[in-house]
């Protein structure tokens, strides 16, 4: 008969087995379930894609990524990771996503996910315009591209059978409201804002079908932030107190509803897609009303530079204004989260829609 303590002994290492069994398992669930992120936006998802083109919209340089691994600026708009690095991360994949016109990485690192993404860009094309950059139709000709190289690398069969169980997200649609329809004329002679929002939903719609026909079948469609609150635009809401401009929340509310409903019809439409609305806005609005709630200090002023109007390269010329611990700061720039921001809308949005492509 086996005295007490090598009894609890055992039960201890046999717990512990279990216990490993489990985690191995699971990790072996997960990386089968979701082979790679492939990412399609603007810069809430960008990850330098905007560094090998010729425009303005870039954040290549100090102080940006200063608490990236190894303190370099990647052309991600944060002082470190943004949300679809920590997605992934969570995924059990990797724990950063590598922009696909970075010739530092290739189809082997691709494989298991890349981004598309380039700030300043929209739904719209005539977003896309304002500062060159690169526009969704583009992307999309990226990802085809993109499929033939990962045929090459693992072979057609599991090549397809990658991109079938790859969570595709898409992230954009703030700049079609900030950048194009609120801030030049144009759009706003041709649409009202109920039209406008109608106009992007159609190509987002267009978009989802398309991402199918060529083998998407996991797809994130993502929603809008509460733009109004936004320091760039706080900065300029005199009439308001520099509080939240409730417009521009209300603009967002209502796109997010339409592509919500996008979302359920489209669900019923296409065979087979498992689809899913990520809303940023509660989570968000909830860190810029009650920031304390989650460690941090202030929300109507971003980190970098005065911390009320700058980003890109503006950002970079009064750097030596930049906040010390970005981590009390919900903004990094007058327009982008910082990196702990961009954790908590990540883990909020796995938790609550993201989490299903695991079961």
């Amino acid at each position: 008969m086996m005295k007490g303590g090598h009894a609890k002994k055992l039960l201890f290492t046999n717990i512990l087995c279990i216990l490993l069994l489990h985690w191995l398992d699971l990790s072996f669930v997960i990386s089968t379930k979701v082979p790679a992120i492939i990412v399609f936006g603007d810069s809430s998802v960008d990850a330098g894609n905007n560094n090998f083109i010729s425009t303005v919209a870039r954040s290549n340089f100090q102080p940006y990524g200063r608490d990236f691994m190894g303190g370099k600026p990647t052309g991600r708009f944060s002082n470190g990771r943004i949300a679809t690095d920590f997605i992934s991360e969570a995924f059990g994949i990797k724990p950063y996503i590598p922009a696909y016109l970075d010739p530092s990485y290739n189809i082997s690192q691709f494989s298991t996910g890349v981004s598309f993404a380039s700030a300043a860009t929209g739904y719209d094309n005539a977003t896309s315009d304002v500062l060159s950059v690169i526009p969704l139709w583009k992307q999309l000709e990226y990802y085809k591209e993109y499929q033939k190289k990962l045929g090459t690398y693992l072979g057609e069969k599991k090549a397809k059978d990658t991109i079938t169980k790859s969570l595709h997200v898409i992230s954009l649609g703030t700049n079609d409201f900030l950048e194009n329809y609120y801030a030049i004329p144009g759009r706003a002679s041709q649409y009202t804002p109920s039209q406008y929002q109608n106009f992007l939903a159609g190509i987002a719609e267009n978009f989802i079908h398309r991402l199918y026909d060529l083998g998407a079948k996991k797809i994130s469609l993502g929603g809008l932030p509460p733009m109004g609150c936004l320091p760039l635009e706080r900065t300029t809401n005199f009439a308001g107190g520099n509080d939240c401009v409730s417009n521009y929340n209300n603009i967002a509310l209502e796109f997010n509803d339409k592509l919500n409903k996008l979302t359920t019809k489209l669900k019923k439409d296409i065979p087979g897609v498992k689809l899913v609305f990520s809303n940023p806005y509660d989570i968000l609005f909830r860190v810029v009303k009650k920031p304390g709630q989650f460690g941090f200090q202030v929300t109507s002023m971003a980190c970098c530079a005065t911390g009320m109007f700058e980003m890109g390269y503006a950002c970079s010329r009064a750097s030596f204004f930049s906040c010390v611990d970005a981590s009390r700061y919900v903004f990094w720039d007058s327009f982008h989260p910082t990196e702990k921001t961009n954790g908590i809308v990540a883990n909020y949005l796995v938790k609550n829609a993201l989490a299903q492509f695991l079961h």
